[in-house]
């Protein structure tokens, strides 16, 4: 695990230093060229620098709070018999977390990130006439495919040659008794088969977090460069809503993982306070931060097209489509109808956000 430590600081190293570029660079790309608003955000009626920190102070507490109550319930649902991962609510409860999660890329991160990349502030050529959200979206998308792949393959090979070793020396220390050495390999298939589920836990929850850890930045650093209280007012709402549940969602991934504690408090930290410390770093460099400057655009658009691409790979495959073809909603027709709902009132809550944020 040391080296996804190191490749979550790599991901903040990298957002912090393209926040920065697309700060600094945003006035002087924001000249005659563009239209009058662009490089400047425009407060209209409701703009107060000072009523707007405080509701940024209030949405770094309640986003904090609500991030950890959501990412924490699954993991310590083992004191509620009712929550336990083997139980019928469970299922139900990581059902809507996982609408919530495919809500947030189809219905707010890519969104986000066609308004930026389709900007009248963005030159013509090339960015109005490519569709760069979905064709970034897509090879991230393939990408995240390509790290469930790889991952699996790079564990059954590890596995299958530690054990083949021990089957060979039981063998032959048994003087080829054909009982002692079947009965062996049948052990040792069953932990590969328990192994191989425990890998994939571990690379999904690894994954997801990895894709929130990207917009849960952009959407911090957002509202921190903001002045415009109006805006920021629904915003706290909206993402407290959306941690909550797309906590609950990781929370759920973590705990099937089967991570020590230590691992374990590191991805809830990192969860928790990812969003708080982007709306931090937007209020250090919010006199620098142009949102419609062409750099700042370019950036933010593309990180977020890439994690809606994630999100959604995430979201379909390795949470709805794993749980739903799985034997548990199979062999349970009732059951799989409540996920079902379960999935459409996460799907349809998160969407309706959509309407503030």
């Amino acid at each position: 695990m040391a080296s996804y430590n190191k490749l979550l600081h790599a991901v903040f190293l990298l957002l912090l230093v393209l926040s920065f570029v697309a700060q600094t660079s945003g006035e002087s790309e924001a000249g005659a060229a563009a239209p009058p608003q662009c490089g400047s955000e425009s407060g209209g009626g409701c703009h107060n620098k000072a009523h707007a920190l405080k509701l940024k102070i209030i949405a770094i507490g309640s986003i904090l709070v609500m991030s950890m109550i959501g990412v924490c319930l699954p993991i310590f649902s083992r004191v509620v018999p009712a929550l336990q991962p083997d139980r019928d609510l469970f299922a139900l409860v990581k059902a809507f977390a996982s609408g919530v999660i495919l809500a947030t890329g189809y219905m707010h991160v890519m969104p986000d990130s066609f308004d930026c990349l389709r900007s009248p502030c963005l030159p013509i050529n090339p960015w109005h006439k490519f569709p760069f959200t979905t064709f970034v979206a897509m090879l991230s998308a393939i990408l995240t495919l390509m790290v469930d792949s790889f991952s699996m393959s790079y564990y059954k090979k590890k596995s299958s040659q530690l054990i083949v070793e021990p089957s060979e020396r039981v063998k032959n220390e048994t003087g080829g008794l054909e009982n002692i050495g079947h009965c062996h390999t049948n052990v040792a298939v069953g932990l590969d088969e328990k192994g191989s589920q425990l890998l994939r836990y571990r690379v999904v929850a690894q994954v997801l977090e990895l894709g929130i850890v990207v917009h849960s930045v952009v959407i911090g650093l957002s509202m921190g460069a903001s002045d415009n209280p109006c805006t920021i007012r629904p915003l706290v709402a909206a993402i407290c809503f959306h941690q909550l549940f797309e906590g609950m969602g990781l929370g759920g991934c973590i705990l099937q993982a089967e991570y020590g504690n230590k691992i374990k408090a590191i991805m809830v930290f990192f969860f928790s306070v990812t969003t708080p410390f982007g709306i931090v770093l937007g209020i250090g460099l919010s006199n620098v931060y142009s949102e419609n400057s062409p750099t700042a655009l370019i950036v933010v658009g593309l990180l977020n097209a890439s994690s809606a691409g994630l999100l959604n790979y995430m979201a379909l495959v390795d949470l709805l489509g794993s749980d739903f073809m799985g034997p548990k909603l199979q062999g349970n027709v009732k059951l799989q109808i409540w996920a079902y709902i379960a999935v459409l009132l996460g799907v349809g809550g998160m969407s309706l956000m959509a309407k503030w944020a």
